[in-house]
């Protein structure tokens, strides 16, 4: 179902030519800074993996991913990654990273059962997939804020970059970032929607990171969000959102994670009564200790850009797909859908 919020009286401040050189300016300055702040190294990582090896991330469990059989394969069906979640736990590994360092890599992805095509949600998606080696006793809290005010930190660096350069277009973010549970907001607005609390402390606060998404909610018995069971720790990760003053909306940049031990695995694996994923290649490693203790997550390209440069759509920095009404009610409200 598509969804599309016009704002009054828009202005996109620059032509689809000027909007193309800053996407690029942001991109390339912001994965070198990132990659440089968090200690992290660039890798090449696969479009695609077999369904057999465990890899793909299920998001919530019920979507399909666009899924093929190589013509001169064995007959194995390969699928369209949704995320790297896992592949990069294992790239960890298979690439020798050792604790305190990291990779990023460019992620893309389709994901042709997204509910809802609006102003923020697309079919394609670009990240930027990142994933680092931990210690296990750093599975902590603390761990886990080091890294989002960390983030936060080059996200604002990068604020300041795009509002030298393009003064016209940048959009202010908040100077600090705070740290709410999904607990907190389901007590503070019991009400309210899992989405209309996230608007209620954005707007509030500017810019929040939301924790322990996954689990169920002592209130509702339902999860702030889906999560799956077997790469986030859902009571050591979260969601980076700001308040989007275009859209009067939280805007959500990034999800991340410390990820599952042995032990969270197989908890969460029966709580989403999945657990006959116990046997796949990825899930038999990780209980064998073959792979690394780890935090990671993704920064959505296109939505960094967006956000930086205060646009109404997420089809003015990425070329995608939209319903015809969408194309149409864009056009004439001069939103330059790509």
């Amino acid at each position: 179902m598509a969804k599309l919020v016009i704002p009054k009286d828009y202005d996109p401040k620059m032509s689809i030519r000027e909007t193309e050189k800053a996407i690029r300016y942001i991109r390339e300055t912001f994965q070198s800074e990132f990659g440089t702040a968090m200690n992290l190294e660039r890798i090449s990582a696969p479009m695609f993996v077999e369904k057999s090896s465990g890899l793909n991330d299920n998001l919530s469990g019920w979507e399909q991913p666009v899924s093929f059989i190589l013509h001169d394969g064995d007959g194995s069906e390969m699928q369209i990654v949704h995320s790297l979640a896992k592949w990069k736990r294992w790239a960890l590994k298979r690439y020798g990273f050792g604790v305190g360092e990291g990779l990023f890599t460019n992620m893309n992805a389709i994901r042709k059962d997204e509910e809802v095509l609006d102003n923020l949600h697309s079919v394609y998606v670009d990240q930027w997939d990142w994933e680092k080696v931990i210690n296990k006793e750093d599975r902590t809290e603390a761990t886990l804020h080091q890294t989002v005010r960390r983030i936060f930190e080059t996200i604002k660096g990068m604020e300041y970059h795009v509002r030298a350069l393009y003064p016209q277009a940048a959009y202010h973010l908040p100077e600090e970032i705070y740290f709410f549970t999904s607990e907190e907001l389901e007590a503070r607005w019991p009400e309210l929607t899992p989405s209309e609390r996230e608007n209620k402390i954005c707007q509030e606060y500017g810019a929040v990171f939301l924790e322990h998404i996954g689990g169920d909610l002592p209130l509702s018995g339902k999860p702030h969000d889906l999560r799956a069971p077997d790469y986030d720790d859902w009571t050591l990760n979260g969601d980076i959102l700001f308040w989007y003053e275009p859209l009067q909306r939280a805007f959500e940049v990034s999800s991340m994670g410390i990820r599952v031990d042995e032990d969270r695995l197989k908890e969460q694996l029966k709580l989403a009564g999945a657990e006959d994923r116990l046997e796949l290649p990825f899930h038999k490693a990780l209980l064998a200790g073959d792979l690394p203790y780890s935090i990671g997550g993704g920064i959505g390209q296109s939505r960094l850009c967006m956000l930086l440069l205060g646009k109404a759509h997420i089809g003015e920095v990425q070329a995608s797909i939209w319903p015809r009404d969408i194309v149409e009610k864009c056009e004439a409200a001069k939103i330059q859908l790509l």
